[in-house]
């Protein structure tokens, strides 16, 4: 039968005073605490195949959840961009107010234009101006549109620039004014000097 080796067998006599003590301290918290527990066989003996499997189903489960995670924030950033676009087509109206068609005068011969006009929305009348044949005009010059009433120019609706006379240009305007049935518009360009409204260079279609 094997015996247990005590302290004194375990540390010689030549270590004496506080050494001593502090090493007997330590040894008995040792035997009280017991000998550390065996570990399973499936650890003592490593990893095997069918761990190393297990871990790679693991690390494949969690892939497949991030991919599928990321496919919905997709989806739902798509689905919240259609509402969106959708939602501000529908504040305008379906169909426009009116559709007013202009031509170019003899400044600009080749220029024509579309202009639809939207349901107005807290006092403002949304319009969008299609344009195409105007020339680029110099730095720090632009086109405006203004509503005209009785013959007479109402207001400004929106400037805009033309970079290039082939392809069509497409911008937002706005009109703040309470329109009223009959009223019409034209396009001017800045007059020498940068007086205002300037030259008509687009005025409506007549039947």
């Amino acid at each position: 039968m094997n015996r247990r080796p005590t302290f004194d067998d375990l540390v010689d006599d030549e270590t004496t005073g506080a050494e001593r003590e502090q090493l007997r301290h330590v040894h008995d918290l040792l035997v009280r605490a017991g000998p550390p527990p065996e570990l399973p066989p499936e650890l003592e003996a490593g990893p095997n195949l069918q761990m190393t499997m297990a871990r790679r189903r693991q690390r494949a489960k969690k892939r497949g959840m991030l991919l599928l995670a990321a496919a919905l924030v997709a989806v739902l950033v798509f689905i919240g961009g259609y509402a969106a676009g959708n939602g501000q087509k529908g504040s305008r109206g379906a169909n426009p107010v009116t559709t007013l068609n202009l031509k170019g005068t003899t400044i600009a011969p080749n220029a024509k234009a579309s202009l639809e006009v939207w349901h107005p929305r807290d006092g403002n009348w949304p319009m969008t101006l299609s344009v195409v044949g105007l020339a680029q005009l110099p730095s720090r010059r632009y086109y405006e549109v203004y509503v005209v009433r009785g013959g007479k120019i109402l207001g400004s609706c929106g400037v805009f620039r033309v970079n290039q006379t082939r392809n069509p240009v497409v911008v937002t305007l706005n009109a703040p004014y309470p329109l009223q049935k009959g009223d019409s518009w034209v396009v001017t360009r800045q007059g020498s000097g940068g007086s205002e409204p300037g030259e008509t260079v687009l005025k409506p279609v007549t039947a």
